[in-house]
């Protein structure tokens, strides 16, 4: 496992932001107007919603990135995205361990999720940590998504 340091978005990250979530969405489904919409701005449509963006940090390079998403009834981890080069060493692990101990303290009850059954090792790594399958319901912003998750905390 890949020690890194978590540190919160400044607008220098941006670009990061940006590129590290494209990569993966690219990867394995398509850019939805929603993502570029959200990724080209996240100062307007995270940020001054009152969510938060964090950044996972080794040896001063950009390796990983989270966002905690308002959507009033709750908070949505969204937008977790790790370099290729450094996949499979723990960088997820410790951001969604980080987005936890966030959450926590702030006092939220809980925090949910959406994703696809396709990304596997995403889906296994909530389980891990205590998410679990709620109904997803009709109209969700991600035309990708096809599980909703929720993590009591």
């Amino acid at each position: 496992m890949l020690e890194v340091s978590i540190i919160p978005f400044k607008k220098e990250f941006a670009k990061d932001f940006y590129n590290l979530n494209i990569e993966w969405l690219q990867t394995y489904f398509y850019v939805e107007p929603y993502d570029e919409k959200v990724l080209s701005n996240p100062q307007t449509y995270i940020l001054d919603k009152g969510g938060f963006i964090f950044f996972a940090t080794y040896e001063n390079e950009i390796v990983g990135t989270v966002a905690l998403i308002n959507e009033k009834e709750c908070f949505e981890l969204s937008k977790m995205a790790v370099l290729p080069k450094y996949q499979g060493k723990k960088i997820g692990q410790q951001l969604i361990d980080y987005c936890i101990a966030f959450s926590k303290n702030q006092g939220w009850k809980n925090i949910m999720l959406y994703s696809n059954r396709r990304l596997e090792p995403a889906i296994n790594l909530y389980k891990k940590v205590g998410f679990i399958e709620v109904e997803l319901e009709k109209d969700v912003h991600y035309e990708r998504a096809d599980i909703k998750m929720k993590l009591t905390l």
